[in-house]
């Protein structure tokens, strides 16, 4: 009887193969990540500034932190920046008039550049 299995040129070809299309495809795989994450940081800091603007236009006043805003609920939990996969990154902008108290807007913390050449902190 003939012992049935692969030999071992039969695994080094289907070796070789599996390695080539890797090669092709992790580098399409981790841009694409990134991009995602730079996608979910705008739509996030959206949100936040959205948020901000509802919270001014019904107090008549800018939340003193961020934490006001989950507090008093006009968030269920504060947002994550992906970039940094922390929610205590933001950076907190005051407003131009009155007192410099309060969160007019919100950057992200992130260091480095985005995909596109410009810095987290410009989305």
């Amino acid at each position: 009887m003939k012992a049935r299995g692969f030999t071992l040129i039969e695994l080094l070809v289907v070796m070789t193969i599996t390695a080539i299309l890797l090669t092709l495809a992790l580098p399409r795989y981790y841009g694409s990540v990134e991009r995602s994450r730079e996608t979910v940081l705008k739509e996030n800091l959206w949100m936040l500034r959205k948020t901000i603007d509802s919270f001014y236009a019904d107090r008549g006043r800018y939340p003193e932190n961020l934490d006001e805003l989950v507090s008093v609920r006009y968030l269920r939990s504060m947002p994550v920046d992906p970039i940094t996969e922390s929610a205590t990154t933001w950076v907190i902008v005051p407003p131009a008039e009155g007192d410099g108290r309060g969160v007019a807007d919100v950057r992200s913390g992130a260091p480095g550049k985005a995909k596109d050449g410009g810095s987290f902190d410009q989305f």
